[in-house]
């Protein structure tokens, strides 16, 4: 038999309920792996491994009930992952990713970490995150930062940055994210991993810090569209609706997953609703990436043509607005507050400068933007772009500090916030929209910057679809070959 973490989760799910892995056997091949690769990669900050074998012995206890009187074992028996440092896991310090607060172990679990753990996951830690998860890369002041596995002199990504180099390096089989503006998409896209950002409300948020705008929702990152598939089926508690006789049980996403999808109308879109105030230009390998989605997709049967949509230029400023409210309003004593990096720091002040009529004024105008953005989404069945405008950035580029490991425990980070935020924007320039816009959408990887798979850089495209289209956005990534 293949390694376990050769393994795809879906493989390790039925080794995993067959009795041909045990829970304890899986759990030890994974913390192994952490403790050789994790000091490489920086993927994990807290790894929980006396616990996690605590529970994998008594998920094979469950394991051995079963066998003896037919008891169910969970959907996700004995499943190793982990929870990125947003995210409360019950006795284990929350980070945030930041020096400036007290690091004291959680009360209680995270909506989402019980949702998962009741379906059997085993948790082997947390994982790296920018501060406050503002970033999309993740580097911050305690902990060194979070590297790309194909290439560990580049980021991984964020806000889910950990996560991603996680499950790309082989230390999990699979593990949930959370996406506010491109947070499971971006490192999904840096890591070459499928990483869906579902609509808004189908899954626990399973963040502990505060949304006015409702912008974060929790997704898959996997290796596969069937392992995303698969995790999103545990993340809903309940069935996906679909097309089926009077009667029939609902098929999960994973089965979802395996069905063709129908021929659809495509448009094709590098408008970005930053482009008014950081004009930039792709680089030639997103643009490469598109083309060969283009490719593929034609290839299906698919309808592909170009999509001019129109965004308004004060969405910029309305996003920020919006985005950085909640760090403004994030419990830090005064004397901690030169602990902060300077992009908190500088929109931590902004934010409590600028009052809560200047919010409701920007969540307004978000709500308009959102009915003007899906109309214009409407005229096509999904939309197709980039999923980032560039390759993945050296570890410190967004910093200014690329000369280091981008890990400074003291206050001495240095760095400009506006120039850090405007390349972000530029790196990422067609996700934050699609959390404003509440919908579904996926990156989904299709080439390679060496010319063939596991070659160079990782290069992958977005697609994002309707309100309840999660189980056609995985159809196409297995169209794409994921």
């Amino acid at each position: 038999m293949a390694e376990i973490h050769e393994l795809s989760a879906v493989e390790l799910r039925n080794a995993l309920r067959s009795g041909d892995v045990s829970a304890r056997q899986a759990t030890h091949h994974y913390l192994d792996r952490i403790a050789a690769e994790n000091r490489h990669l920086g993927a994990f900050i807290t790894v929980t491994a006396e616990q996690a074998l605590l529970d994998a012995a008594a998920a094979d206890q469950a394991h051995a009930r079963s066998a003896r009187d037919g008891t169910a074992l969970a959907p996700l028996h004995g499943m190793p992952v982990a929870f990125k440092d947003l995210t409360d896991v019950a006795g284990v310090v929350t980070t945030h990713g930041s020096a400036a607060l007290d690091h004291k172990p959680a009360l209680a679990d995270g909506a989402l970490v019980t949702v998962l753990k009741t379906a059997g996951v085993i948790s082997l830690g947390k994982t790296q995150v920018p501060e406050f998860g503002l970033t999309a890369y993740s580097e911050n002041r305690i902990a060194p930062p979070s590297r790309n596995p194909h290439a560990p002199s580049r980021s991984s990504g964020g806000s889910s940055g950990g996560s991603a180099a996680a499950v790309a390096a082989g230390l999990v089989p699979f593990a949930p994210g959370s996406d506010g503006g491109g947070s499971v998409r971006i490192p999904a896209a840096a890591c070459g991993l499928v990483g869906l950002k579902p609509g808004r409300g189908l899954v626990p948020a399973g963040e502990s810090t505060g949304d006015p705008a409702g912008l974060v929702v929790s997704g898959p990152l996997a290796r596969s569209a069937a392992d995303a598939a698969l995790l999103l089926d545990a993340m809903v508690p309940r069935p996906p609706e679909a097309s089926r006789p009077a009667g029939a049980p609902a098929p999960g996403y994973l089965g979802l997953a395996a069905q063709d999808p129908p021929r659809l109308r495509i448009g094709v879109s590098l408008d970005s609703p930053w482009q008014t105030i950081f004009p930039f230009t792709p680089d030639a390998e997103a643009l490469d990436a598109l083309a060969e989605a283009v490719r593929r997709l034609e290839a299906a049967g698919h309808h592909i043509a170009e999509a001019a949509v129109r965004y308004d230029n004060r969405y910029p400023a309305a996003f920020t607005t919006a985005w950085t409210a909640a760090v403004g309003e994030a419990r830090i004593a005064p004397q901690r507050e030169a602990l902060l990096t300077p992009l908190t720091r500088t929109f931590r002040r902004r934010a409590q400068q600028r009052g809560p009529a200047k919010l409701a004024e920007a969540l307004g105008f978000l709500r308009q933007f959102r009915r003007d953005t899906i109309t214009q989404y409407a005229a096509w069945d999904l939309m197709l772009m980039p999923a980032l405008a560039q390759t993945p950035r050296p570890v410190g580029w967004f910093t200014g500090a690329a000369h280091g490991d981008g890990y400074w425990p003291a206050a001495e980070w240095t760095g400009d916030a506006d120039g850090d935020y405007r390349k972000q924007c530029e790196y990422a320039p067609w996700s934050s929209m699609v959390n404003v816009c509440g919908l579904p959408a996926i990156s989904i990887p299709v080439h390679w910057t060496g010319g063939a798979a596991g070659a160079g850089l990782p290069m992958g495209v977005q697609l994002i679809g309707p309100m309840g289209s999660e189980a056609l956005l995985l159809q196409l990534a297995v169209q794409l070959g994921c």
